[in-house]
């Protein structure tokens, strides 16, 4: 079913480094990881020992709770290393690739055994479908309206039958909405989407995959060959030359990151004028990685930002014309919106962009109570009073005011514009966690 929704509420950053719409094609880097980390709710168990060799499907970890549900390598190629963390906790397990063999030929079903299983998410809590659950419906969001996101049309651009093919698969699941969103971001959050069209109560499912994703399936069922690739756009103020690559889920950014850095000393030294962040996903809500670090399982698109270790003269009494303000601080506020007018265009000049960088601009400070959540958070939901709900630890009051509608992602934008400086994607995350928990046990 096809569906258009429109939105007012919410916010687009104007962050310079949009992508241009060129497309390098980037599938021979030769280093991939999966990475469990990527996964809620996962828990990991190791199928594969270093040394060995593996094809391109063949699951490297499965989920200690449900084997049904594996993470599968991207490529053919040998496991060069399997990392963990504190405590031992199963980090990465990197592959590195061999050439690409065509594989068995003909068409497949989609199954929980399917290697493409881990590409459909679930909620509430945002972990792999559970197999068992009954979904009432499945969500395809058709725009990214994310900070430097690419554009779907383009990206899936000559993957037309492979994405009907990968519809028709779904639907055998359950029925698929196919949504076009218009307005300011978080207009093509699925969650936006879902919340419009059919909200989640407590004790319903709704799946979700990702448009790219859904070609991905469309040509594993035509060909029973599991190809996961993706077209992610790389932009942000300190790309050289923001545009569009094709990789492979899980490649290992350093080619792609080396190139576009505008510091010659890669991957950024102590002594250089200017400093990076990588960040794999939305600078909203992505996470930071290494310069050779992995794109995340789940991401389309690496922003890379100055790290906004430099300090200013004056700071905050400046006039700012040049920084970006939400709230008016900064005289930059007034070239946004007054009323109903747009300055700029009334003006018929053109809409300005700016360098943001990662400095928050201030610490920690008490929860202020602006009024301002409201103005970028299009749910039904009250969203200031459901932070506090999630932050007390009242399961109850979590309930009654929408939190299985919601993901992290869905306040990204409540945190960006916060003055106290809040994470509360991590509050929301936290508390989610509490009932996924309660739920399984």
């Amino acid at each position: 079913m096809n569906h258009t929704i429109k939105i007012k509420k919410g916010l687009d950053l104007p962050l310079s480094g949009v992508p241009e719409k060129w497309l390098v094609d980037a599938r021979c880097i030769d280093r991939y990881a999966v990475k469990p980390t990527d996964v809620v709710g996962f828990v990991p168990r190791l199928l594969v020992s270093e040394g060995d060799e593996v094809k391109a499907g063949q699951p490297l970890v499965a989920d200690k709770n449900d084997p049904r549900i594996t993470l599968p390598s991207p490529v053919d190629g040998m496991v060069e290393a399997i990392v963990r963390g504190e405590k031992r906790k199963l980090l990465e397990v990197v592959v590195a690739s061999h050439t690409v063999t065509a594989g068995p030929s003909g068409q497949a079903k989609l199954t929980p055994d399917s290697p493409c299983w881990w590409m459909i998410k679930e909620r509430p809590f945002g972990a792999i479908a559970n197999p068992d659950h009954k979904p009432k419906g499945i969500f395809v969001s058709l725009r990214d309206t994310n900070p430097l996101a690419p554009d779907l049309d383009y990206a899936l651009h000559g993957r037309e039958h492979e994405f009907e093919a990968g519809v028709k698969a779904l639907e055998a699941f359950a029925e698929v909405h196919l949504v076009r969103a218009e307005g300011p971001h978080p207009a093509g959050n699925v969650g936006t989407q879902i919340a419009k069209i059919s909200p989640i109560n407590k004790g319903e499912y709704v799946w979700t995959v990702g448009a790219q994703d859904v070609a991905n399936i469309g040509r594993w069922c035509l060909t029973g060959q599991y190809r996961p690739e993706r077209v992610i756009a790389v932009g942000g103020p300190t790309a050289k030359v923001p545009h569009y690559y094709r990789v492979v889920c899980g490649a290992c950014l350093r080619q792609i990151t080396e190139a576009q850095l505008m510091n010659n000393n890669y991957p950024g030294i102590s002594n250089s004028s200017c400093s990076s962040r990588i960040i794999s996903g939305s600078v909203l809500s992505g996470t930071r990685i290494a310069p050779d670090g992995f794109l995340g399982m789940y991401d389309h698109q690496v922003s890379i930002l100055p790290e906004g270790d430099q300090y200013e003269f004056m700071g905050w009494l400046m006039p700012g014309l040049k920084k970006f303000s939400f709230s008016k601080t900064f005289l930059s506020g007034l070239l946004g919106k007054i009323g109903n007018l747009e300055i700029l265009d009334y003006f018929g000049l053109p809409k300005m962009s700016y360098n943001f960088n990662t400095n928050v601009h201030g610490s920690v400070r008490p929860f202020l109570f602006t009024g301002s959540f409201e103005r970028v958070f299009p749910f039904d939901i009250y969203p200031l009073q459901l932070i506090k709900a999630c932050i007390v630890g009242d399961v109850e009051l979590q309930e009654k005011l929408g939190i299985y509608e919601v993901e992290p992602e869905d306040f990204a934008l409540c945190e960006f514009i916060d003055p106290s400086k809040t994470e509360i994607q991590t509050i929301i995350r936290e508390a989610l966690e509490v009932l996924r928990k309660e739920a399984i046990a």
